[in-house]
């Protein structure tokens, strides 16, 4: 098995991105992270090896962030959001016509899992293969849903334009 160390310098971007997906912060993205490393160093003796590294980070990431939210009774923020979106970032030529907040906006608006796969795509810069394992599902499948979102978003566009 890798070192920790070697983990960490393999894992740490994607487990960041699937964080910042989440949090819409990139501070609290940041410290979220090292926590999940440290627990992650503190439990490797109950990594069994039923998945993948990666997809181990992520559940520790997903539960600290379940945590902080539940203790924080805190709402997911547009406006952090807003400061992260990069409009060069967005695949479709159609949803760079449009400006970051309203893309946010609509973004917002799709529901679970429409929305994660499009974060984790348009701002966590992750392949398809990353999204669906991360996910628990097939590349395919956020293939699948990374294209029903943007002809969501596409669909909201074209209306409002």
């Amino acid at each position: 098995m890798e070192s920790m160390e070697e983990i960490y310098r393999k894992h740490a971007g994607t487990v960041y991105a699937f964080l910042l997906s989440r949090t819409r912060d990139p501070d609290l993205a940041e410290e979220l992270t090292q926590e999940t490393f440290f627990q992650a160093v503190e439990g490797i003796g109950k990594f069994r090896g039923d998945s993948s590294v990666l997809t181990w980070l992520c559940g520790i990431a997903k539960n600290l962030w379940r945590s902080y939210a539940r203790e924080q009774g805190r709402k997911e923020s547009l406006a952090q959001a807003e400061e992260l979106m990069d409009p060069r970032q967005v695949e479709d030529q159609v949803m760079l016509q449009w400006d970051s907040v309203r893309i946010l906006k609509l973004l917002h608006g799709l529901k679970e899992p429409l929305r994660e796969v499009l974060y984790l795509r348009l701002i966590g810069n992750l392949s398809f293969g990353q999204i669906g394992e991360i996910m628990g599902k097939s590349e395919n499948w956020a293939r699948v849903n990374f294209y029903r979102g943007k002809e969501k978003l596409v669909k909201e566009v074209q209306k409002h334009e």
